[in-house]
């Protein structure tokens, strides 16, 4: 196979992963034979450097559209300039291609996947071994992306799935991961395949336990969804509201008193459906609500119905040693019965994973280009740790924006007690780009995992109210303003929990322990015989 062949292939694979993601005008399904060409690509090639080119190759053509949204976030809305912003988005894009480039760098160090294809022993050892040390490869990498440097687990495979109900059902047994471990099981099978066939060669036998997999999730998520259907579960009535408030003129003094009634309108239309909750977005209000007289408005309205009121602000606090702090914080407002002087305020959770480069910047003084982006309010603090908050006896578990997209927090609000998922966001910040329709996809898969509802309310949209089993019961537009209600099933009780909220979120760390003892066991099998030199 020529080098230019085999670049051509890698590039086939980047386009199609990109083809696979929310967003992008393509379809989920082709994620399932997207890593075919760069798997075909590498097969029979002994270089670790040529292969890892290759993923890198084949994962920048994917993520640089991917991550175009990071142009927007830092340079329209950001303050950056444009050629830093494309900088950024550049070196961003290599940071994640990195990820596929190890990939493909492992595969003929780890598996026979380098050796020369023939019927010998080495074609049996790929077909035993490939299937699985692929998956087992891509899983341990993506896990180990989500922990570097505070993480990014931005878009991982199985996210091109949220649309597709019946195969990401099994997100409750080991999580996201357990859905891109298939994923990429079935590109290995089929590079086997169509590797075989090009060499004339008969189906292989030694395939068929991994065959078994893809069955047995459609099979799993046949049975589980009919078995949510048969269910007559506690439900309540859960509104959002989005304001679609443009993000220039989000944090503009003159604005806020129009801010504030625009979300009281939809609120009172979202009346109609007697919801138990109403849910703002992250940074509704454009102010320290504690502070100001325009939180009154918001605190009358709250006392006044039998909803609860869900509104994301920040917030600041003065610490014991007079430092203040700040918080993009979620607040919760309970009704007032008539008589009684109590305070609306119900409870308080601050965000706990923060973005870097958007609400705290990494080694300021290092990199002073990117301050304005957080100028307008100040370096955030985060907050102390999963704080659940109580409506109307329903425990909330609420997740502000980027932190929808770490398993670990949905996972430890559940554990916790959590009744119901919250994910407040204000995606303004993407503008007209994929990353809203990206964003949407990941909380979906934390209500799945975590066999729990999940309100979402977002400033400009995407706003859903999701199921337990990850279907979209309602959603907004882009970029309009909207309020939507729906029924949302609750659990039995607040103990009743998934496989994935109680061990099954330990398959990824096994998959990353395998990983790390196959590198040991190739670097020590390279040592032996230094260790016989004369």
């Amino acid at each position: 196979m020529s080098g230019v062949y085999r670049l051509a292939l890698a590039a086939a694979s980047g386009l199609l992963l990109y083809l696979s993601s929310p967003g992008s005008g393509g379809h989920g399904l082709i994620a399932w034979l997207a890593l075919v060409p760069l798997l075909l690509a590498t097969r029979g090639l002994a270089s670790w450097r040529h292969c890892a080119l290759l993923g890198l190759l084949a994962g920048l053509i994917y993520h640089l559209p991917l991550l175009r949204w990071i142009m927007v976030v830092l340079g329209e809305h950001g303050g950056v300039a444009m050629p830093v912003a494309a900088l950024a988005l550049v070196l961003l894009a290599l940071y994640m291609s990195l990820y596929l480039a190890l990939l493909t760098a492992l595969l003929p160090l780890l598996t026979p996947w380098g050796a020369p294809p023939d019927r010998g022993r080495g074609d049996r050892l790929a077909l035993l071994v490939m299937p699985w040390a692929v998956p087992v490869i891509w899983v341990g990498l993506d896990l180990l992306r989500s922990r570097l440097f505070t993480g990014f687990p931005w878009q991982d495979l199985a996210y091109s799935q949220y649309r597709f109900p019946l195969l990401i059902q099994a997100a409750d047994l080991a999580g996201h991961y357990g859905i891109s471990f298939v994923i990429v099981l079935v590109n290995t099978q089929l590079a086997l395949l169509l590797s075989r066939t090009r060499r004339h060669q008969g189906f292989p036998l030694p395939l068929l336990p991994a065959l078994l997999l893809p069955v047995a999730l459609v099979l799993y998520g046949s049975w589980r969804l009919a078995q949510l259907e048969q269910d007559t579960p506690t439900t309540t009535m859960v509104s959002v509201v989005q304001s679609n408030i443009a993000q220039d003129d989000k944090w503009d003094y003159d604005h806020q008193a129009t801010t504030v009634e625009r979300y009281l309108e939809l609120s009172r239309q979202a009346l109609a459906a007697r919801p138990e909750l109403i849910v703002w977005p992250e940074t509704a209000l454009p102010f320290f609500p504690l502070e100001h007289e325009l939180f009154q408005r918001v605190e009358s309205f709250a006392a006044a119905q039998e909803s609860c009121l869900l509104v994301g602000a920040p917030h600041r606090e003065r610490d014991a040693a007079g430092i203040t702090r700040y918080f993009n914080s979620a607040l919760l407002l309970a009704p007032v019965k008539p008589g009684q002087e109590t305070d609306p305020l119900a409870g308080i959770y601050h965000k706990q994973h923060l973005v870097p480069f958007g609400e705290y910047i990494p080694l300021r003084r290092l990199l002073p280009f990117f301050a304005p982006i957080v100028e307008t309010l100040g370096d955030f603090t985060p907050g102390p740790g999963p704080t659940l908050l109580n409506c109307n006896q329903r425990r909330l578990g609420v997740l502000i924006c980027y932190e929808a997209i770490f398993p670990r927090l949905a996972r430890q609000m559940t554990a916790g007690g959590a009744d119901l998922l919250i994910n407040i966001t204000n995606d303004a910040w993407f503008g007209p780009t994929n990353a809203p329709h990206q964003h949407l996809s990941m909380a979906v898969l934390r209500s799945v995992e975590n066999r729990r509802s999940l309100a979402r309310a977002a400033n400009t949209g995407i706003s859903a109210l999701v199921g337990p089993d990850g279907r979209i019961r309602q959603a907004t537009g882009l970029f309009v303003a909207d309020q939507r209600s729906a029924l949302l099933p609750l659990p039995a009780h607040s103990g009743q929990t998934s496989l994935f909220t109680d061990g099954g979120h330990l398959f990824a760390p096994g998959c990353l322990l395998l990983l790390i003892a196959g590198i040991i066991r190739r670097v020590y099998v390279r040592m032996i015989p230094l260790r016989y030199r004369p």
